[in-house]
């Protein structure tokens, strides 16, 4: 894996606890034993979901594990001109336009055609806006999914080691779309072959909410795309979000990198642990005490001698270890 780079994408909306340090610890590992580049990014994309200095903080507490990055850590509050640029390819090329459907009316559509929520509650968009995209001059922004999309291969994708300010999209003739084909398929390093049929099982997804906020899928893609990220190492419970991105990737003309989800670290009640259950902070007055319980998660052997050998011997592990 020549010119890898890696990343950790925490949300600033809330400290980081067992299972983000899991995901932390993994991505970090993975980039290491590949001789490569580990970056920070800090998603604060949703600023109303995002509480001030927590960002600053859960870099000091990935400080005190002995994982840092290698270059400066980025803001995707920082970013949103980018993101727009990105926006504007897509409604150039026919493959975003803009919905003025509310929640209320997408459930009277879906249930006139006897459909309920799908996907864990979410309601899968049937389309409404999307044959008159000029109609409506308020709302959010959606991208097309009743088209597959496919680009060239492009010079960033050996220039994984390379980060950039922004993104130079093709012009149209370098994407060719057709009627779609099927599922999006990619191989995922542990779960092994995926796929998904957004258009079906999500619909025309969000890519920039009507109050003006910039969807996560659009900026995760973007920012990846910018920061030459060849390998996404992030938990499991993220895998749904995979085909959405590709497909992103392919409508905007971007390297789709490797993807590797790791196990979920659950609670009392089975269920993933997170913030919006109320999952702890960690508590780092023993650093070592809480990497050893993400190693046990990630298949890795305990360590019980110094955080930067514990580190160190993990990432001699890291290859053949085949996390849970």
């Amino acid at each position: 894996m020549s010119h890898y780079v890696g990343r950790f994408a925490p949300s600033p909306t809330g400290p980081l606890h067992a299972g983000s340090l899991v995901a932390a610890l993994a991505s970090w590992l993975d980039a290491r034993a590949h001789g490569g580049r580990w970056l920070v990014r800090i998603e604060d994309v949703d600023s109303s979901r995002c509480l001030p200095g927590l960002g600053e903080f859960i870099l000091q507490q990935l400080g005190q594990c002995g994982l840092m990055p290698d270059q400066p850590p980025v803001y995707q509050s920082q970013r949103s001109g980018l993101y727009q640029q990105a926006l504007q390819a897509l409604v150039q090329r026919g493959l975003a336009y803009r919905c003025s459907c509310t929640r209320k009316q997408i459930e009277a559509v879906l249930a006139q055609h006897g459909t309920g929520k799908a996907r864990h509650g979410e309601l899968v968009y049937p389309g409404t806006c999307r044959s008159a995209p000029h109609s409506a001059t308020i709302g959010a922004w959606r991208l097309r999914t009743d088209i597959c999309i496919t680009n060239r291969p492009l010079a960033l994708i050996q220039k994984g080691g390379i980060a950039t300010d922004s993104i130079v999209f093709p012009r149209h003739a370098d994407l060719c779309t057709q009627a779609l084909l099927g599922p999006t398929e990619w191989l995922d390093r542990r779960l092994g072959p995926q796929q998904q049929d957004v258009a079906t099982v999500v619909g025309d997804f969000v890519l920039k909410r009507a109050d003006g906020c910039f969807a996560y899928q659009l900026a995760v893609v973007v920012d990846d795309a910018a920061q030459g990220i060849t390998d996404v190492v992030r938990g499991a419970d993220l895998t749904d979000n995979t085909a959405r991105q590709i497909l992103l990737q392919r409508a905007l003309g971007l390297p789709t990198p490797r993807y590797l989800h790791t196990p979920l670290v659950l609670g009392a009640n089975g269920e993933k642990l997170s913030k919006q259950n109320g999952a702890a902070a960690l508590d780092l007055q023993r650093p070592l005490a809480a990497l050893n319980q993400a190693a046990q998660t990630l298949g890795l052997l305990p360590q019980a001698d110094t955080l930067a050998e514990a580190l160190a011997a993990w990432v001699t592990q890291w290859p053949s270890a085949s996390p849970r």
